[in-house]
């Protein structure tokens, strides 16, 4: 049976991941058809980017082995509760 770990790793990589680098083409995407980027476009960037920039330093510490079974459990839940509903939800990510 796959860990916490795992399914946290392919969930990132085959599901969230992909679909903030989407979504941010889709930014560019409509940058480009309006010769300019209004602030919104901007922040929602610089959100996106951020957020990208999180799950990678999880993805690496899934791979270095520096991130407990019961964290990726509750970052699973807090992403698939995202996932079913709410668009303002951070996936459970806090600034530091």
């Amino acid at each position: 049976m796959a860990s916490y770990a795992e399914k946290l790793e392919e969930l990132l990589t085959k599901s969230v991941i992909p679909d903030l680098i989407e979504r941010l083409d889709e930014i560019f995407e409509e940058i480009a058809d309006n010769k300019e980027a209004t602030e919104d476009a901007k922040e929602e960037i610089e959100e996106l980017r951020e957020f990208k920039a999180d799950l990678e330093d999880v993805l690496e510490d899934i791979q270095t082995g520096e991130i407990e079974e019961d964290e990726c459990k509750e970052l699973i839940e807090d992403i698939q509760q995202a996932q079913r509903g709410s668009d303002d939800e951070d996936f459970g990510f806090h600034e530091e």
